[in-house]
């Protein structure tokens, strides 16, 4: 599996675990990787790889000031 996919897997995981939901920042989503002791290099890098899966559909960008990340329904 590739870097990004594995990125993508644990953001998606620990959010799942976390019982997180709703859209969420960069920010946010990075607070609650952190919160469960999960390294991740910045909000930015969180924004970066949510970004690129929002290409495929799994992740849903609303364009709000901050953006806000929320994954898609179809993502399993």
């Amino acid at each position: 599996m590739r870097i990004r996919e594995r990125e993508f897997e644990r953001i998606r995981s620990v959010l799942e675990e976390a019982d997180a939901d709703g859209p969420m920042t960069a920010r946010e989503i990075l607070q609650v990787l952190e919160d469960h002791g999960v390294e991740f290099d910045s909000a930015h890098r969180v924004a970066t790889v949510l970004g690129r899966h929002a290409q495929s559909g799994d992740v849903e960008v609303i364009q709000d000031q901050p953006y806000r990340y929320q994954f898609s329904d179809r993502s399993n």
